[in-house]
């Protein structure tokens, strides 16, 4: 302890002789006066930290960055982003396809003096699909005096964990632009393409996509969170039915050469198939001589003249118009003295020609004619017409028109429309589209020539030229065989009625009509 204070003393001692020192050296020379200045407190200075933005100011911009798909200027908002952040970002996209998406922040809740969180909405315009809303959090905190997301994979949906992905699954089918009375799209090879793509607005199928979201998390099973599954068969209803048009479609499988099959709803008008197989929708738009199937409306004019079906008429092998030219029955056969109903069951040229130029007029057969839509505009949705009679100028063009040649002309489609007015009773426009009303007034057939003709129709499929050829037993009907000259095969007709379901068969040169056409027609009838 002495030696201590001693040391200190002596300290004391040379400090003072150090400043005498100092003080000599200073006054050597003019003497200068010192005053010593009291000693100044040391101010406190206090440090203030300022945390940057808030909260809210960082989500908002988070989101309007996301909405552009600035990922990078995302990633800056964010508190230890992982490597991968931008690719998680850019595959949850790429999975939702959203167009257009909105973010929309909702409220701000502090969680603590440093940390917050924002709900925010996420609002998504999903292919055809309309909008799909949901929503999620951020969940923010002051990182180097700035609030910083706090990101994990549940911003992107609250139920994505660590891991996690959401994936898009789609497949493709074909919408069809035209579809079936109930709903379905046509046949596979129904012959009726031509047709829907003649229709207002083109008839083109289109592809659609069905597709769904899957939220798929580590040792979960995938859950949907949202789908499309479009209709496939959305289309505009046409009046087809869907096994009437298979039924003719198959029918004409293995028919040579052009053909068609043409069936229509005689209480209607609806078009209910229409197979054609002669190209170009000729069933509709094309004319050809009808052969014995225009008897039918010779017939009508006779019932109206005051003939019955149960009237004798003569039925020979020729008949020679007097002073005119001479008449065949096919292969000249002749039959004799029979009814009205059965000359037509056996389709007697020979009868017919004698009866229209005996008891009709140019003038009678053409306006019949009228009454089963000869002359008519049609307008079924697409181009088609009728057919077409030019009035007789002598009593030989008279007898060539009354059964189907000389300047007699229809459409299939046509023939189809006269074999349902006789199971009817009334003449129809007819209409492809659902919903279509017929083009106007149907044409009335007086009582007894309807009831007459439905009587010689069903003598035709029972004794006459279809009988025995397969047909269901309740079918009523009328062959034809039409000449086209030139040496080129005759045209094959069958029309008839079922079930108010009315028909037209026609075979381009197929031959006779029982050969090629009542077999097509009794494979039709059959499958419906």
């Amino acid at each position: 302890m002495r030696n201590r204070a001693l040391l200190a003393l002596l300290a004391v001692a040379a400090t003072i002789f150090a400043v005498g020192v100092v003080g000599l050296i200073a006054t050597a020379g003019e003497p200068v006066t010192t005053f010593a200045e009291p000693a100044r407190p040391s101010p406190t200075r206090t440090l203030e930290l300022t945390v940057e933005g808030s909260p809210e100011e960082t989500a908002k911009a988070y989101l309007r960055a996301w909405a552009d798909h600035d990922f990078e200027a995302m990633r800056e908002l964010v508190d230890d982003p992982p490597n991968d952040f931008a690719d998680q970002h850019e595959q949850f996209e790429d999975a939702l396809l959203s167009s257009p998406l909105r973010l929309t922040p909702g409220e701000t809740k502090k969680t603590g003096d440093d940390t917050a969180e924002v709900t925010f909405t996420q609002t998504r315009g999903e292919q055809e699909a309309g909008t799909w809303t949901y929503d999620s959090t951020l969940h923010l905190a002051v990182r180097d005096l700035t609030w910083k997301v706090l990101w994990t994979p549940a911003v992107l949906h609250p139920d994505l964990q660590e891991g996690g992905t959401v994936e898009r699954t789609s497949s493709a089918d074909v919408r069809a632009a035209f579809v079936t009375a109930d709903g379905r799209r046509f046949p596979q090879d129904s012959d009726a393409d031509d047709y829907l793509a003649a229709l207002p607005g083109g008839g083109a199928d289109g592809t659609v996509v069905s597709w769904s979201i899957r939220l798929i998390n580590p040792s979960q099973t995938a859950r949907e969170l949202f789908a499309f599954h479009p209709r496939v068969s959305d289309g505009t209803k046409t009046t087809i039915e869907w096994p009437v048009q298979a039924a003719a479609a198959r029918a004409l499988d293995g028919v040579q050469g052009g053909a068609a099959v043409v069936a229509v709803r005689s209480s209607t008008g609806e078009i209910l198939a229409v197979a054609d197989r002669l190209g170009s929708r000729r069933a509709f738009q094309a004319t050809f001589p009808p052969g014995s199937t225009f008897k039918t409306v010779t017939a009508a004019a006779l019932l109206g003249a005051g003939l019955s079906p149960d009237d004798t008429v003569d039925c020979p092998p020729t008949y020679r118009i007097p002073q005119h030219e001479l008449i065949r029955n096919y292969q000249e056969e002749g039959h004799g003295t029979v009814s009205l109903r059965q000359a037509f069951a056996y389709s007697c040229n020979t009868s017919f020609a004698r009866l229209a130029v005996e008891r009709l007029t140019a003038d009678t057969l053409v306006a019949q004619a009228r009454t089963f839509g000869f002359g008519a505009s049609l307008d079924p949705g697409v181009s088609a017409t009728c057919g077409s009679m030019r009035p007789p100028e002598n009593p030989d063009a008279l007898a060539e028109d009354s059964f189907g040649q000389g300047t007699v002309e229809a459409s299939p489609l046509c023939m189809a429309l006269v074999a349902a007015a006789v199971e009817s009773g009334q003449w129809r426009q007819p209409f492809l589209l659902h919903g279509q009303p017929g083009g106007g007034d149907a044409t009335p057939l007086p009582a007894g020539v309807a009831d007459g003709l439905r009587s010689l129709m069903r003598a035709v499929t029972s004794d006459g030229t279809a009988a025995g050829a397969g047909l269901p037993d309740d079918v009523a009907g009328k062959t034809g065989t039409a000449e086209v000259g030139g040496g080129r095969p005759d045209h094959a007709w069958f029309i008839g009625y079922r079930n108010d379901v009315a028909f037209a068969v026609f075979v381009e040169g197929g031959g006779t009509g029982r050969a090629a056409a009542v077999p097509i027609a009794a494979r039709f009838l059959r499958a419906l």
